[in-house]
């Protein structure tokens, strides 16, 4: 799985777990939903991700695979 995807896929799972939450736990789990969204934006204008940061940081992808 590619980096992109792979970032792709923790984006979703995090906001469809944070929506599941809002509902079930506490509304004020809607900000991580926000957080993330905003995080998406954010890369979309500089072209880098923190997800890609913390991936590498914790071993699931290669620090060279970061730059891809």
């Amino acid at each position: 799985m590619s980096n992109e995807r792979l970032v792709l896929l923790l984006v979703g799972v995090i906001v469809l777990a944070s929506a599941a939450l809002a509902a079930l736990v506490n509304i004020n789990f809607l900000w991580l939903t926000g957080l993330m969204g905003l995080n998406l934006i954010q890369a979309a204008f500089t072209g880098t991700c923190p997800g890609v940061f913390i991936l590498s940081e914790i071993g699931l992808i290669g620090r060279g695979q970061a730059a891809e």
